[in-house]
């Protein structure tokens, strides 16, 4: 049986947050001998198109990022485009992209939730596989 090949496309504009979650799926996916790689982007709204470009090489997907509410709703728009992106990209590629891009409201928040977010993608991801 061939070894599936997972793409990790992380945005980096919350570094300190998303280094945290990325160490903690790769590490569940090395435990779990899921062979993957990483790409990192600038920011959440690159997510959708890294993957685009990259949904023949790999079998799944793990979108990182995080988008912490702002003082307009600004971050609303931004989420909901990212997350229409990844639908349609699933839909139309029949590939798993799970989803762990935060949206909080601070980033106290965010942190709480790195852990949590995290485990439930790699579980997604391992669900398809």
């Amino acid at each position: 049986m061939k070894k599936k090949k997972i793409l990790i496309v992380a945005a980096n504009y919350y570094s300190n947050i998303i280094n945290k979650k990325l160490k903690i799926v790769c590490d569940l996916l090395k435990k779990s001998k899921i062979d993957y790689k990483v790409i990192i982007v600038s920011g959440s709204f690159e997510i959708p198109l890294a993957i685009s470009k990259n949904i023949k090489k790999y079998d799944a997907f793990i979108a990182l990022g995080c988008i912490i509410r702002g003082q307009t709703n600004h971050h609303q728009l931004i989420a909901q485009a990212i997350f229409n992106g990844l639908i349609n990209l699933m839909i139309n590629s029949k590939k798993p992209i799970a989803n762990a891009i935060l949206t909080t409201n601070s980033i106290s928040q965010a942190n709480q939730r790195i852990k949590k977010k995290s485990l439930e993608a790699v579980e997604a991801i391992r669900s398809f596989l």
